[in-house]
């Protein structure tokens, strides 16, 4: 976003992510994002501090994932634009449970992946309107998904002998690949403060 907006102020619970953020500024010669780090459910920000926020990726890590909507609400203008980028969870309950399984085993800091319908009761009680969403399958390739959070061997072990104990249901439903690569289900929430 940095090359569209006056100016970006990235957030983010852990240092090494902000990092991330200002060495790929400096590559890019961005000088118009600012870190700043905190949790979700508590941002260091004054009320109606921005025009827009933006959130990829991430609500899935949350402790309390409605303070950390009801922080994104408190943060944005009214009128102001909020966009939500995050794995959903399947509908049905066997498939949820297998893929939050596989999610805390890859990654601990991981909480839930929540459903579509979650998300859209848990916006609408944190004061936003929902103006649409876009639903789209991501595929991960297990080998890069496990390298990015550095999970342990015998973690990448466990995650292999449950994706081939999965039920065919399972297996259907999150694509599951000979080499465990999947299929996760991404949705993007468009939300305004009325």
């Amino acid at each position: 976003m940095a090359p569209h907006v006056g100016r970006v102020m990235a957030c983010d619970i852990t240092p090494g992510m902000l990092q991330v953020v200002q060495d790929e500024a400096s590559k890019r010669e961005l000088s118009n994002i600012e870190v700043r780090q905190a949790s979700a459910e508590n941002l260091p920000f004054e009320d109606c501090a921005f025009d827009a926020v933006l959130c990829r990726f991430t609500a899935h890590h949350w402790d309390d994932f409605e303070a950390g909507l009801r922080e994104a609400r408190r943060v944005l203008k009214p009128g102001g634009l909020a966009v939500f980028v995050d794995v959903t969870a399947p509908e049905d309950a066997v498939s949820d449970s297998w893929l939050q399984t596989l999610e805390l085993m890859r990654d601990i800091s991981h909480v839930r992946d929540y459903s579509i319908g979650e998300w859209v009761s848990a916006l609408g009680r944190s004061g936003f309107l929902v103006k649409g969403l876009t639903r789209s399958r991501l595929r991960m390739a297990f080998e890069s998904w496990v390298a990015r959070t550095q999970t342990p061997a015998e973690r990448v072990d466990g995650i292999h002998s449950l994706q081939r104990g999965a039920p065919a249901v399972v297996k259907d439903r999150l694509g599951l690949e000979e080499d465990g690569s999947f299929l996760l289900d991404v949705t993007v929430f468009t939300v305004s403060r009325p």
